[in-house]
């Protein structure tokens, strides 16, 4: 009988392996194979391209105005990127700190955003936007874009403001620090770590949201992600190598900032901390 449970148990981690092992060799060779078809002159019936060339990520550049594209990106994920810092942290910290009525609504209001797919909200968001002729604009879409990161801002950073011993900040209150000097010379240093982490996982998720931007951009406001859709639906006139440099492109971006934010915290961290709090 114990043979046999101990042949179970190495059956069911051999298992567990394999689909794990099956799952990372398609994610690798998926990955490789738009990489290789970038450098591609061309690529037919064979395991490899017959040459390499490196003028589509010239030509991309040019054809889709990905300079453009990029520099509009950067300022939409930066404008949203600190306007969910300001109001995230400050949120979250009047969601740590007060008992108030109501509180367990604000949090399942907090939390609906992240929960519901995005064109659920994201349809009726999109036509409030352009009533009020913010369709089509960058404050649209960075407006679009608050409605899920600011709820994630909270939620992150509850976990670290709760982990702060409140005695502290009562301590600095004893002797003379206002609500600002508490804030700046208390909370911030010891809160740093949370807020690095928080904001650089807000960044990488606004590079990331294809559906609200693209419900709400324009043609001067799209960001990568956007325009990698529209370059899909473009590979009949353009050459199918630009469509995966603008691929490469969106894969790396996202994938600098995901490795900043991993080195800040990881996601098994955030979660033991909530189930601390819990």
């Amino acid at each position: 009988m114990i043979r046999e449970e101990g042949l179970a148990a190495r059956l069911w981690r051999f298992a567990i392996w394999a689909a794990v092992a099956v799952f990372v060799l398609n994610v690798v060779a998926v990955i490789a194979v738009v990489v290789i078809d970038s450098f591609a002159a061309r690529w037919f019936g064979t395991w490899l391209p017959p040459a390499f060339v490196t003028h589509w990520y010239s030509d991309a550049w040019n054809d889709f105005q990905l300079s453009d594209i990029l520099i509009v990106t950067f300022e939409i994920v930066a404008a949203v990127v600190v306007i969910s810092g300001v109001l995230g942290v400050t949120a979250a910290y009047a969601m740590a700190r007060r008992n108030f009525p109501g509180k367990q609504a604000v949090m399942l209001i907090f939390l609906a955003p992240l929960l519901v797919p995005p064109l659920t909200y994201g349809i009726p968001l999109a036509t409030l936007l352009y009533k009020a002729g913010l369709g089509g604009t960058m404050g649209g879409v960075i407006l679009a874009n608050l409605v899920p990161t600011v709820p994630f801002m909270v939620l992150v950073m509850i976990p670290f403001i709760e982990q702060i011993d409140p005695r502290i900040e009562a301590a600095a209150r004893v002797f003379g620090a206002s609500t600002f000097s508490l804030f700046i010379r208390v909370l911030v240093p010891l809160l740093l770590p949370g807020v690095l982490a928080g904001l650089l996982l807000v960044m990488v998720r606004t590079i990331a949201m294809f559906e609200l931007t693209f419900l709400i951009s324009g043609p001067t406001s799209q960001t990568l992600v956007v325009a990698l859709y529209y370059a899909v639906f473009a590979s009949g006139v353009r050459a199918g190598q630009e469509v995966d440099v603008m691929a490469v492109v969106y894969m790396i971006s996202t994938l600098i900032w995901l490795l900043i934010a991993l080195r800040f915290v990881s996601p098994t961290q955030i979660v033991s901390r909530t189930k601390q709090r819990a």
